[in-house]
């Protein structure tokens, strides 16, 4: 079956979506823009608390300047999540491929975003996979413009996911997915499914709702049977971005700990997702929204 990437604004709603059965729990804040960065602190603390559970993380909204988004991939790599997801706005495409390939070759996990409203380009798969890019994720970047599917039709997403598989990449779809959207793409063979609005009461800034999470689990299941291989994104102990945290399972969540979180016995802490994010990248952040009129 294909996997499922849930999207999480705070720490509460992480440990619910493990307990749900998702593969992947995304920490991104969905009110910081449409790949909001949580706060470094709190991708520490509830990347302990997460155990042995397969995360990723944003940068947040940033342009690419090459300088600012490697020192903000280490950073975010530095708190123990298994993949840093990377936006590709606007910007040094080919610098930035450069500053990050060290990176790669260090073992941090990449995942690009590639956005379907600012156009698709199957030729960027190749440059990702030869860049050490582990995984990709296509998207949108204007949440308020439409679903994925109003912006790339299924011709050339499936020659974007194509042409990544025959890179080496893990391919995942998303942007502003919806129950009723995974058997129209299911036939594309995606090895994840990423959502945030579909799993919310009153869409992506609203509270994750776990009726929805399971409806839409359930719909990867029946419509997606195909089980991914994410072995790849996952950080093993002693490489680079192996937090203290990935050697505890706490909280009651871990591979053995989904059950004690269902049975009600694990707890939330007072951290937010909110906070101070690194103030080169908080800067950069602003600049692009500023330009992108939000």
């Amino acid at each position: 079956m294909a996997g499922v990437l849930a999207s999480v604004a705070d720490p509460d709603e992480a440990l619910r979506v493990v307990a749900l059965g998702v593969e992947v729990v995304d920490l991104k804040d969905p009110a910081r823009g449409s790949l909001g960065a949580w706060a470094l602190p709190a991708l520490r603390a509830v990347r302990t608390r997460l155990g042995g559970v397969l995360t990723s993380a944003t940068i947040g909204d940033l342009p690419l300047e090459p300088a600012v988004v490697r020192r903000r991939v280490e950073a975010v790599a530095a708190t123990g999540v298994d993949v840093v997801k990377i936006g590709f706005f606007p910007g040094d495409l080919d610098g930035t491929l450069a500053a990050l390939r060290p990176l790669a070759r260090r073992g941090i996990r990449l995942a690009a975003v590639v956005f379907a409203d600012r156009g698709l380009d199957p030729a960027l798969a190749g440059r990702l996979g030869a860049s050490g890019f582990r995984a990709v994720v296509v998207d949108t970047a204007d949440k308020d413009r439409g679903r994925l599917g109003d912006h790339a039709d299924a011709a050339l997403l499936d020659a974007f996911l194509k042409a990544a598989r025959a890179a080496g990449l893990i391919t995942a779809l998303a942007g502003s997915l919806r129950e009723a959207d995974v058997a129209a793409l299911a036939p594309l063979d995606p090895d994840l499914f990423g959502f945030r609005g579909a799993l919310c009461a009153g869409g992506r800034n609203g509270r994750l709702d776990p009726a929805r999470v399971r409806t839409v689990v359930a719909a990867v299941r029946r419509h997606a049977p195909r089980r991914p291989d994410l072995a790849g994104l996952r950080i093993r102990e002693g490489e680079a971005g192996d937090g203290e945290g990935r050697r505890h399972h706490v909280d009651g969540v871990g591979e053995r700990g989904r059950r004690t979180h269902q049975r009600g016995e694990a707890q939330t802490r007072p951290f937010q997702a909110g906070g101070e994010t690194g103030g080169e990248g908080v800067a950069a952040a602003g600049r692009h929204h500023r330009r992108l009129g939000r």
